[in-house]
This record gives C-alpha cells, sequence and structure tokens, in this order.
C-alpha cells in the first residue's frame, strides 16, 4: 500500500502522464512537439500534425532501440517523454535532455526484476525529493537529442554510435534548439 501511494505522489509531483513503457504512438500533441522515427533516422519538430523541421540521418545509440533501457546497453529508449534541461556546454555541442526514465520505466524495472524492492524505493524518494528519478540508476539516463562536437562527421553518417543519445549533426541541433524548449512533448518510436 505504502509503495502504491509513493508512486501515485510521484505522479503527481512529477506530473507524469499515465501510459506504458514504450506506448509512442504518432498522436499529436497540442502545440509543437518532437517526432522520432528510428527505422528511418529521422527527427521532425510538428505544430500539432504540420511538420515545421525535418532533421534526417540522426544517429541512435549503437546498441539500437528498446523500450526499457538499461545503463551501459547504449539503447536508445522508446516512448513519450519531455525535454527536460538544456546544456549549452555540452562537448557535443548543445545537449537537450530528456525526462528519461520516467515513472512507467522504474515501474516496468521493479516488475521485471531490474530493480530490488530497495532500489526501487530509492528511485522513487529521488523522484519526490529532485523532480526527476536517478540519472545514474540502472536505467542509466542522461538521455537526449545533441550535436557532435568536434567528432567526425563521416562516422556520424555511415554509423549509430551514441550510447543511447539521438545525435545530428551540429547545425542540426542549433534548428532543433530554435524550435523546442524545455517542456517539449517528445515521441520516438
Amino acid at each position: 500500500m505504502r509503495r502504491a501511494l509513493l508512486a501515485l505522489a510521484t505522479l503527481a509531483v512529477l506530473g507524469v502522464a499515465a501510459g506504458g513503457a514504450g506506448s509512442a504512438t504518432a498522436t499529436p500533441y497540442d502545440g509543437v512537439w518532437i517526432r522520432v522515427d528510428t527505422e528511418r533516422s529521422v527527427t521532425e519538430v510538428l505544430r500539432n500534425q504540420k511538420s515545421l523541421l525535418v532533421l534526417d540521418r540522426v544517429a541512435f545509440g549503437r546498441g539500437g532501440v528498446a523500450n526499457l533501457r538499461l545503463r551501459g546497453g547504449n539503447k536508445t529508449p522508446l516512448g513519450e517523454f519531455r525535454i527536460s534541461r538544456v546544456n549549452r556546454e555540452s562537448r557535443f555541442h548543445l545537449f537537450l535532455g530528456i525526462d528519461y526514465p520516467r515513472l512507467e520505466h522504474i515501474d516496468a524495472a521493479y516488475r521485471r526484476g531490474i530493480l530490488t524492492p530497495e532500489e526501487y524505493q530509492r528511485s522513487l524518494d529521488h523522484g519526490l525529493r529532485h523532480g526527476q528519478f536517478p540519472q545514474n540508476g540502472p536505467l542509466g539516463g542522461h538521455i537526449g537529442f545533441h550535436g557532435i562536437g568536434r567528432g567526425d562527421p563521416d562516422i556520424h553518417d555511415r554509423f549509430h554510435w551514441t550510447e543511447g543519445c539521438i545525435a545530428m549533426t551540429n547545425e542540426q541541433i542549433e534548428k532543433l534548439h530554435r524550435l523546442v524548449d524545455v517542456g517539449t512533448p517528445v515521441v520516438i518510436q
């Protein structure tokens, strides 16, 4: 009972929408939102259903994609997120972080036995105290959109090379940042 109450309280504090991990759909949002198509390697910014910007040849985690990303697995998480932070001092030129993991990921990891009851409780407590779930736990974190910084553009063009982020050229991340901000919905499918 206590765990259920904490989970509900965490939902309320974090403003997390109910929905399962990997429930990404093409459902439009009101206003500006980002859709990432991992099969086509395209990131698109839309206003409702109208396309504002299409960024092609984006790279993902070298381990592929997954509904539940684990630290060290180098996979890009699928699902519905929001931009949660901006780092203009990133070694990757510019970083737009997303709110991975979310409550549905923490719950799924607990149900699958990836998180012990103690780790699950610590994650919920951290979420209540800090407004986001741990970025350095078994599910990892520090996921988002970024440029290539001083990286090799040829490697970027030929491989999915990240540890789970969505990478694009420095010019593309600048264009993306001009259209979105903290709170913008993101669908990775």
